[in-house]
Order: structure tokens, then C-alpha cells, then sequence
């Protein structure tokens, strides 16, 4: 069921010590480290969680991407969102309609990878991935390149992006995604047909925009803080 939620990057300065916190709190084991990242200055360790996937970036020399935004978000903070979408034509002509700027455009045999301008589309990073086949995911280390290898149950199930128009956020996502946006008492919803959801709430702190806390069906007993977000358990819920 797509559009899904596939992937959240999380930027911090420490990557050993977040990656101990992330295997202590989620119960996640054996991250696959990309090292075609230090192309950007940057050290990683993605970990599954079911078939979606947490990313810790870090740093390693001084001004890169990532770099900028921990100091502008004033610490360690979520980085990007990662969505599986079904079809690049469609993908590109709607991103081409609403004039949204492609910053980083890579194809494979089995994964399209496109960046989005995060001026085009604020909150936070936006990445829009083409899989073949669907359910794939390349970033997730050799073993899921255009193929889908046993995993654990659970995942990822919802993000919430803090942002100072969140019914702008919410309705820009919303159209890049294809799907609606509701609302509830905190905010806007973005439904997903994968039955996970966006949330989108407000700050009034331009500082304070992005992903500030994320939904996970793993082995999470309680809320806990990783990277600068704040991790809560939960399950997928039906879509409305």
C-alpha cells in the first residue's frame, strides 16, 4: 500500500553514542554502515525495524549538510523522511507541477532516489523513493538491493514534524504524496494508505521546525529521547 513511510534520518554529533542508545531502547541489532555517505562528510548506521528503517547520520568533517542543520536546530534533531511511492513518471510530473526542485537525483536497477528542495517543501527533508520491486530498499544495506529478505515484524508507524504553518507543511506533503490531510486535536493528519500517519503540529520557533518525535512497533517499553527526537510505542492504525 503505497505511498508508505520507509526511512527517518536522524543527524548527531555522537554516532557511537546514539547508535548504543538506539540498540538499548528499540532492541534493533547489526546496522548496516554505507560507505558511500563519506562522500559527504558524513559517517552512518541504518537499522531495520520490520521492513522500514532508522538512519543515524553524523559528521565527520566540518561543514556538511548535516552539520548545518544540527547547529541550526541546536543539537542532535531528525534529519529526513523517507517515502516508497509507486511510480516515477507520475512522481516527477506532480514535483514538475508545483515547481518543487529536485536536489538530489540518483536512479539504480532497482531504486530511484529524489531529494526534495527543503525551501519547496519545508518541516523537514523530504525523500521520494521508486522501488523494484516494491518493498525493496537499497539503503538498507546489500541484502535488501531489489529484493526482499526475511525480517522482523513491527516498524516505523508515524512521525510528527513540528513547523510554523503546519497547515502549509501539512497541505504541501499532502499534495507531493497524493493523500489527504485531516485534522485532530494536536494538529494535521496525513493519513497514509500503509496505515501509518504524518503528523504535522506547531512551533513558533523557526529553529524548532522538524521531526520532533516518531511512532515504532519494536521492543520500546515507554517514551525515550534518541538523537532529538522522542521515540513512543505504537501500532500501524487504520487509515481515515
Amino acid at each position: 500500500m503505497l505511498p508508505r513511510l520507509r526511512q527517518v534520518v536522524l543527524a548527531a554529533r555522537n554516532l557511537a553514542a546514539t547508535t548504543t542508545q538506539i540498540e538499548t531502547t528499540l532492541g534493533v541489532r547489526d546496522p548496516f554502515r554505507d560507505p558511500g555517505v563519506g562522500h559527504f562528510g558524513l559517517a552512518n548506521a541504518v537499522y531495520a525495524v520490520g521492513d522500514t528503517f532508522l538512519e543515524v547520520v553524523s559528521p565527520t568533517r566540518a561543514d556538511t549538510a548535516a552539520g548545518r542543520y544540527i547547529e541550526r536546530r541546536g543539537g542532535d534533531s531528525g534529519y529526513m523522511v523517507m517515502f516508497e511511492l509507486e511510480d516515477e513518471p507520475s512522481v516527477r510530473k506532480v514535483l514538475d507541477v508545483m515547481e518543487i526542485r529536485v536536489v538530489h537525483d540518483m536512479t539504480y536497477d532497482d531504486i530511484v532516489d529524489l531529494h526534495l528542495h527543503p525551501k519547496d517543501v519545508p518541516g523537514a527533508i523530504v525523500a521520494l523513493d521508486i522501488t523494484n520491486p516494491v518493498g525493496s530498499w537499497r539503503w538498507g544495506g546489500p541484502k535488501w538491493e531489489g529484493r526482499i529478505p526475511e525480517h522482523e515484524s513491527g516498524g516505523i508507524v508515524g512521525v510528527s514534524v513540528a513547523a510554523v504553518d503546519p497547515q502549509a507543511v501539512a497541505t504541501k506533503w499532502a499534495a507531493v504524496l497524493g493523500v489527504d490531510v485531516t485534522t485532530d486535536a494536536d494538529g494535521y493528519v496525513l493519513a497514509l494508505p500503509s496505515m501509518q500517519r504524518i503528523d504535522v503540529i506547531a512551533t513558533d520557533d523557526i529553529a524548532g521546525e522538524g521531526i520532533v518525535a516518531c511512532t515504532v512497533d519494536a521492543a520500546l517499553e515507554t517514551t525515550a529521547t534518541i538523537g532529538g527526537v522522542r521515540f513512543s510505542p505504537g501500532q500501524l492504525t487504520e487509515a481515515q
